[in-house]
C-alpha cells in the first residue's frame, strides 16, 4: 500500500503554512469587494447601452 498521505505529514506541512495576517486579508476582501461593484456596475451600464441602442434601431421591445 502506498503511503503517499499520512496525518503525521499532513499535521507537519500545516504547521508550514504561512497564514495571512488580519490586516493582508481585510485589504484583499475590499479589492475584491471594489472589484466586483466595478464589474457588476460596468455590465449594467453596458446592458442598458446595447438595449437603448436596439430601440433605437427599432429591434428592441
Amino acid at each position: 500500500m502506498d503511503k503517499t498521505f499520512s496525518w503525521s505529514g499532513i499535521r507537519k506541512e500545516a504547521k508550514r503554512v504561512r497564514w495571512p495576517k488580519r490586516k493582508d486579508a481585510m485589504n484583499a476582501t475590499g479589492e475584491v469587494v471594489v472589484f466586483t461593484v466595478f464589474f457588476a456596475l460596468f455590465f449594467v451600464l453596458c446592458d442598458l447601452l446595447v438595449v437603448n441602442l436596439l430601440r433605437v434601431l427599432g429591434i428592441g421591445a
